[in-house]
């Protein structure tokens, strides 16, 4: 069971949620930029929630399917289409074989993930399946697809051969059929100019008061220089009020860092273990994904909460996919 790529896209690479418990050895997390799409896309296909898949980024590529395969498509909407037919996304999908998947621009966000019931069938390195392209470590070869690839896949779970036998008395001559139900796309809470919840950073406090107040009270922009390993903001300059040394200490996605120039940057899935410049804020985990889906160009605003409403945000989350994990298990008998 396979796919072959037609098309590599932009950027198309094997993510799951991390390369865990190795940064004391300098070796990187990793993993999806928007892990709640991955972890849901997961979730519709009968793997569990940290399997891999693919992180398809703007351009997509054109994939091959050289079987049927049951397939989720979430996060960002990149106008994914089967043999010219629009394909919906955050639902089971049943695929015929010799059916082509395509990718054209994108309508909203600019990351989708796209898993495949029983997980492609690539090496763990260091207990993950996910690419770091500058250490060429994990995923496929440690690179993005590229034309002529062929990623095969493992056997579907019981549930979801449970699916593929229900899409399979509905599927016809079609090249597709989902199910009429869809699940995952309200916890998203994408939008174009977010405002991203953030609390006090370690070094908060180092900060003039004009610049406290600038960063939750101005807009900044994603600049281009912007990439997995890190967001490049502009907007108004923060500066420290007196020049100080900071030994690097540990850092991780989400830590807003500024550098001497007064421009913050938003450490994000690629980032470094440890960092040496004043961190002002940190994301909290639940506009990660939000974060994920955003392109340069577009606009952000801060909000200062508190580390308890961080962590109540996060346990109201974490129980809504307990929710789906449970209904989608039901939906599924």
């Amino acid at each position: 069971m396979s796919i072959r790529v037609i098309r590599p896209g932009l950027l198309t690479t094997i993510q799951d949620l991390g390369r865990y418990g190795l940064q004391q050895f300098g070796v990187i997390v990793s993993g999806a930029m928007d892990p709640l799409a991955l972890r849901i896309s997961n979730l519709l296909v009968g793997n569990a929630p940290s399997e891999a898949a693919l992180e398809i980024t703007l351009s997509g590529p054109a994939l091959l399917f050289e079987r049927d395969a049951l397939i989720a498509i979430t996060g960002g909407d990149l106008s994914a289409v089967f043999d010219g037919q629009s394909v919906p996304l955050w639902r089971p999908i049943l695929v015929r074989q010799g059916c082509v998947l395509e990718f054209r621009s994108p309508r909203r966000g600019c990351r989708a993930y796209l898993s495949v019931a029983g997980g492609f069938d690539v090496p763990l390195v260091m207990n993950s399946h996910s690419t770091y392209l500058r250490a060429q470590l994990g995923g496929f070869n440690g690179r993005p697809l590229q034309a002529g690839d062929v990623v095969n896949f493992r056997s579907a779970s019981e549930s979801a051969t449970q699916q593929l036998r229900k899409l399979s008395e509905r599927l016809s001559e079609r090249p597709f059929v989902a199910t009429d139900w869809f699940a995952g796309l309200d916890l998203a809470e994408y939008a174009d100019d977010p405002t991203i919840r953030v609390m006090s950073g370690g070094q908060y406090d180092w900060f003039n008061k004009e610049s406290r107040e600038a960063l939750v009270s101005e807009p900044f922009r994603i600049t281009k220089q912007s990439d997995r390993m890190g967001y490049r903001l502009t907007g108004p300059t923060l500066q420290i009020i007196q020049p100080r040394e900071l030994i690097s200490e540990a850092v991780t996605m989400g830590t807003v860092q500024v550098p001497p120039e007064g421009q913050p940057i938003i450490l994000m899935a690629d980032r470094p273990t440890t960092g040496g410049y004043a961190k002002i804020a940190q994301v909290a985990t639940v506009d990660l994904p939000v974060l994920a889906q955003l392109k340069p160009g577009a606009q952000i605003r801060f909000l200062s909460i508190s580390v308890e409403e961080a962590q109540e945000l996060y346990r109201s989350r974490e129980a809504m996919i307990r929710r789906l994990e449970c209904g989608i298990a039901q939906m599924n008998l």
